[in-house]
């Protein structure tokens, strides 16, 4: 036992030896095997299935020159296209130049007026006649087609109402200095938002369906331009889902430059806000529902209960978990007794549910049904840890679990919240490790946009096409024509 003692007290000597000079970041010192164990930093390692082929080194600088010299893109490059004649015709092939990229189409000169759109006031003339060459996209009822369209346009001033007039900004796009028009940037986003294509393969397709000279960091550019443009409408879904009675939440992570951070969603029946978080603290969720009056829908995650408001736990989270409970105790009689009393009474009302809908009038009176399985089966004595843990749940979580029997619309799980998030998955399967935090926030205000819009029934591309930033007053607009 002694000799044991002493040996544990050696190994952990050399584990606090090891972690104070790696917390340090000391060069390792020149140590016998005996008294230091190598150490290895395990950003060095790398996978062994990752490729059969190791990276080729020499010491030997004419063995690497060799190596090198049998790349693919080397050889096709500088040693077969000297060989090949159709090799060499397939490199001569002319690609479009600038000329050709901006050839223009169409001359638009028809928006020039002199009247001021406030007042009708008559303008005066600021500066010469100006024109603006721009990129656009012309959506056929089923085609689409690349157009280059000159703008002219010429400034006016009003003396009555002292404002500068004459310049279309939704026809110069949303940024300040793009040569492309929204509608160029609307496809773009379109298939990167809604289509989960990676920025590569938009390029790509637009460079050869459409002759343009694109490249992955001018689409990076736009994504900025329309983040920027689009915030406000981020805000404003924000605001609407706060100032309602429903709210939906959830969170999930992401690697950000090999980070790991988080992405909240909030959410109601009709509109979506993504926010971005460095952490998984509740501070972010505290500050944004500080405000918030009505019922909050969300899973067992423990931030959520510091929140001051009315609260409806995700019913299908507890289910899974008592499900997984009785599996791991198949022989135990209390927890099954337990957990099939509460699927009996769930049953019934989510049998209710789906007869009347979500209406307190129709929902209330299982609220007697509530408190004779509290009074029966969880204010009781269990002789079974894992019946009694179970219990112990319901006790704690007495004021959550039956919220919705008392509101209208308050749903008895988080459906709408991971719906949200599976949208937000599937987009971090395209950008992750990719994306840097300032490039993820300007992903998420776009694709609270697209979200926003899948709701309301409205169209994502013609949203972004239209140049609205009110996605409401956008889908008021639809209702109004289809009404005529």
């Amino acid at each position: 036992m002694v000799k044991y003692n002493a040996e544990d007290c050696e190994a952990l000597a050399l584990v606090a030896k090891v972690v104070t000079r790696l917390a340090a970041r000391e060069k390792p010192e020149t140590t016998t095997p005996s008294d230091m164990a190598e150490v290895v930093n395990t950003d060095d390692l790398r996978h062994p299935l990752i490729t059969k082929w190791r990276d080729f080194s020499s010491p030997i600088t004419e063995l690497e020159f060799v190596t090198n010299a049998a790349h693919w893109d080397y050889q096709r490059d500088r040693i077969y296209v000297r060989t090949s004649k159709r090799i060499r015709r397939s490199k001569a092939r002319r690609k479009p130049t600038h000329k050709d990229v901006w050839r223009v189409d169409k001359v638009d000169m028809d928006r020039i007026s002199s009247k001021c759109p406030d007042c009708r006031t008559e303008g005066r003339r600021r500066g010469a006649l100006r024109c603006r060459t721009v990129q656009e996209m012309v959506f056929g009822k089923f085609s689409i087609k690349r157009r280059v369209v000159r703008y002219y346009y010429q400034p006016f001033w009003c003396p009555q109402c002292n404002v500068l007039f004459g310049v279309d900004q939704k026809l110069l796009g949303p940024g300040k200095r793009t040569r492309y028009g929204r509608s160029v940037l609307a496809y773009i986003f379109y298939q990167v938002i809604e289509l989960f294509i990676p920025m590569q393969i938009v390029v790509g397709s637009m460079n050869r369906l459409f002759g343009l000279n694109l490249v992955s960091g001018t689409c990076k550019y736009f994504k900025e331009q329309l983040a920027e443009y689009y915030t406000p409408t981020r805000h404003q879904i924000l605001q609407r889902i706060i100032s309602g009675t429903l709210v939906h939440a959830d969170e999930t992570y992401i690697s950000v430059q090999g980070r790991r951070a988080y992405v909240w969603v909030f959410t109601n029946m009709h509109e979506v806000a993504y926010v971005y978080s460095a952490t998984r603290e509740g501070g972010l969720a505290q500050a944004t529902l500080d405000q918030f009056q009505g019922v909050l829908v969300s899973d067992f995650y423990a931030v959520y209960d510091s929140l001051n408001c009315r609260q409806q736990k995700c019913l299908i989270h507890l289910v899974r978990d008592l499900n997984g409970a009785i599996l791991d105790n198949p022989y135990d009689q209390e927890i099954k007794h337990l957990v099939r009393s509460f699927g009996e009474l769930l049953k019934r009302i989510v049998e209710e549910v789906d007869r009347r809908g979500l209406k307190a009038h129709f929902l209330r009176k299982y609220l007697r049904d509530v408190i004779r399985f509290y009074r029966e089966h969880v204010d009781r004595e269990y002789q079974s840890p894992a019946a009694a843990a179970c219990a112990e749940r319901f006790g704690k979580n007495r004021d959550k679990l039956f919220t919705f029997l008392e509101h209208d619309g308050v749903p008895w799980n988080n459906n709408n919240a991971e719906h949200a998030m599976k949208a937000f998955a599937r987009l971090r399967d395209v950008i992750e490790g990719m994306a840097t935090e300032k490039g993820l926030k300007e992903y998420l205000i776009l694709l609270s946009v697209c979200q926003t819009c899948k709701y309301m029934g409205v169209d994502f591309l013609n949203f972004l096409r239209s140049g609205e930033q009110d996605i409401e007053a956008f889908a008021a607009t639809l209702t109004r024509r289809r009404i005529k």
